[in-house]
């Protein structure tokens, strides 16, 4: 299956619209705050040697931080307009940007059978999905890693929600850099904490490690405080 037309074009009009400088989008924060956090869980997990995709890699920002710590690696995202903005701020050409929709298998499949088995990173995807597209999603992470290959997935929790709509419900409106999501129609739907691990298992995944950590956004409340989201965090692949 592929994602529809409507979801590929919210998020293509979202991306034409958001604004190119660092930090503009409400999730595009900080590699060392993001990325840096999550490989200190994933690198003791990691098949050495292997390509990194970066999965719904958006404008690059962690995959430019990846690209400078191994020798290859691929941003993967649905919108043209994002890998628009990601290949503006990668001059160098540190890393390679695809347009893939990781739900179709087939292209999952043929980016497996280019890059071999691969390293997978993901963070806040899955629960931006609609629900018929989870399962397929996840089907396209196995198809990545192959046998050797790891993946580690990161996804807002249960207790996210009502986090996100507090903010969006606030008498002054929502944050300036959230209000672009839900004006969009891309608002973060429900996934369950138990869900996200039945994905994996249902695609043929293990869950080698598993925890709880903040997410980190680029918004901040109105007294200064950097706004953070409950998440947990998996790292998945086939039991060796």
């Amino acid at each position: 299956m592929s994602v529809t037309s409507r979801y590929k074009d919210a998020w293509e009009s979202f991306w034409r619209e958001a604004p190119g400088e660092p930090g503009g989008v409400f999730w595009d924060a900080e590699p060392d705050l993001t990325a840096g956090v999550h490989l200190a869980l994933f690198e003791p997990h990691l098949a050495k040697g292997l390509p990194v995709v970066d999965l719904g890699c958006g404008n690059g920002t962690q995959t430019r931080f990846l690209a400078d710590r191994y020798p290859r690696v691929v941003g993967a995202d649905l919108s043209v307009a994002a890998l628009g903005h990601a290949r503006h701020a990668d001059p160098a050409g540190r890393a390679d940007f695809r347009q893939i929709d990781a739900t179709e298998q087939t292209e999952a499949h043929q980016l497996h059978a280019e890059l071999g088995d691969a390293n997978v990173y993901m963070r806040g995807v899955l629960h931006q999905c609609e629900s018929a597209d989870r399962q397929p999603l996840v089907d396209g992470i196995a198809a990545l890693v192959g046998e050797r290959g790891r993946a580690f997935v990161v996804e807002l929790a249960e207790a996210a929600r009502p986090v996100l709509m507090s903010l969006a419900q606030s008498p002054t409106g929502p944050p300036a850099k959230l209000a672009p999501v839900f004006a969009h129609d891309i608002a973060p739907g429900e996934v369950s904490d138990a869900a996200v691990p039945d994905y994996v298992r249902t695609a043929g995944l293990d869950v080698l490690a598993s925890g709880e950590l903040p997410l980190t956004t680029t918004e901040y409340t109105p007294d200064g405080t950097r706004i953070e989201l409950p998440s947990r965090w998996l790292v998945v692949g086939r039991a060796q």
